[in-house]
């Protein structure tokens, strides 16, 4: 989508001819250009030009079990070099987070070089994490408990971000898409000068468009959580932050309270987290107050929505909190909503307090409060206590204030801010 969004930014200039390098296979580019006029409702006036490329398994993560970060870099390099070699543009923008491609165009191609960095390859975060010794999805906890594997992963990941700050040094224009990736990317290549905030375009109107009714008299009240079954949403926090909040509430009281987790599985190891998750519900004894929907339709995903009381999101350093949505014509969910669509459906948010959520989302707007932010099991319960032991009328100018602050994400604000940083780009 984004690719397909910088492309419509770009026809502002009429002598700018789009290419884009894809690693799709079996596929034309009309058929591209029609998936996404159907998916994420975006029409381009006119149609790029697709150069198609074979290495594209160079880059998946699968192909590298250790060492993932190296290896995932130095495929990006090979997949790069058979784009240069099929194609040297004048301009390379970079929106997949390849950055060891950027000195390839810039010297070799003798190309001026972009990016939008989503999320840094590596950050300061990650370096922190292994250093604490503490054990995360991406730091295994036989690493995490051994000071000399953890040592040795340290020296790993300093030489790798010395690494990847020199190629993204190079860079012409960088954009980055919070202030959360700003600063790690300032930190690691810096290039203050050439660094510029555009936040991502969030299509909301199917959430901004869910009457938003007082919950006065609404006895039953949902905390709905929309996310992935990955290791990174933090899933178990959820469970426990809501067996917190429950010790609070007397037995026979704590039946008007549910947790719903919705999320899309995509494959076995999706599944079996989400029967981990089940297991550790009932070790909480939360089960009779906890609901698992799986690939939802997505018109069950706005009821839901529209239904809830509190919006719950757990990622640690998400670095920005969008969803993206295919197939919304279908009314099917192939993906799932962020922080963003989270407050344009009237929720209340409770984010984790880091990232984006945290720097550009969840903040007051005309200086009201917009939602909530937590970092563990007990704040986030102490959180939902606070929410749902406000007035309506309290809920309800939370609950507005959230909805009408994401006006500053909207596709115009997105294309106004891309234009104006890669302008130089192109003089």
């Amino acid at each position: 989508m984004a690719i397909l969004q910088t492309i419509l930014s770009f026809l502002r200039y009429k002598h700018v001819k789009c290419l884009v390098y894809t690693g799709d296979k079996n596929v034309k580019g009309a058929e591209i250009v029609k998936n996404a006029r159907q998916r994420f409702n975006i029409v381009l006036r006119q149609q790029p030009e697709f150069v198609f490329l074979s290495r594209r398994d160079w880059v998946e993560a699968g192909t590298w079990p250790y060492f993932t970060l190296l290896g995932q870099s130095l495929g990006s390099i090979w997949l790069g070099w058979e784009a240069l070699t099929k194609y040297v543009p004048d301009v390379y923008l970079d929106s997949m987070g390849y950055a060891f491609t950027l000195p390839m165009f810039k010297y070799l191609g003798g190309c001026r070089v972009g990016c939008y960095v989503h999320y840094p390859t590596i950050s300061t975060d990650m370096l922190s994490r292994v250093t604490d010794q503490t054990a995360t999805y991406n730091n295994r906890a036989i690493i995490a408990r051994s000071p000399i594997l953890s040592a040795v992963k340290i020296a790993y990941y300093r030489a790798f971000a010395f690494i990847y700050g020199l190629a993204g040094s190079c860079c012409d224009v960088v954009m980055v898409n919070s202030s959360w990736t700003h600063g790690h990317v300032v930190s690691i290549w810096g290039a203050r000068e050439c660094t510029h905030k555009v936040f991502p375009p969030c299509d909301v109107k199917e959430f901004m468009d869910l009457p938003m009714k007082s919950d006065a008299g609404k006895t039953q009240h949902s905390i709905v959580s929309v996310a992935q079954f990955r290791p990174e949403k933090d899933h178990p926090l959820q469970l426990r932050a809501f067996h917190e909040f429950l010790k609070g509430i007397p037995q026979d009281k704590r039946k008007n309270y549910k947790l719903v987790l919705i999320g899309g599985v995509r494959n076995q190891g999706d599944a079996d987290r989400v029967d981990g998750l089940k297991r550790l519900a009932e070790k909480l004894e939360v089960t009779p107050y906890t609901e698992f929907r799986l690939n939802v339709p997505f018109s069950e995903l706005k009821q839901s929505l529209s239904e809830a009381t509190v919006g719950l999101h757990t990622m640690w350093n998400e670095h920005f909190g969008i969803g993206l949505f295919a197939g919304v014509s279908k009314n099917v969910m192939l993906s799932t909503p962020g922080v963003v669509e989270c407050m344009a459906a009237g929720t209340i948010i409770l984010a984790h307090n880091s990232g984006g959520p945290k720097m550009d989302i969840v903040v007051d707007h005309n200086g009201s409060r917009t939602g909530f932010l937590a970092h563990d099991e007990k704040t986030y319960a102490d959180a939902i206590k606070t929410i749902l032991g406000m007035s309506p009328e309290e809920r309800m100018e939370v609950r507005r204030n959230g909805r009408d602050s994401v006006s500053r994400f909207s596709d115009q604000e997105f294309q106004t801010t891309f234009l104006n940083a890669t302008e130089s780009l192109f003089k």
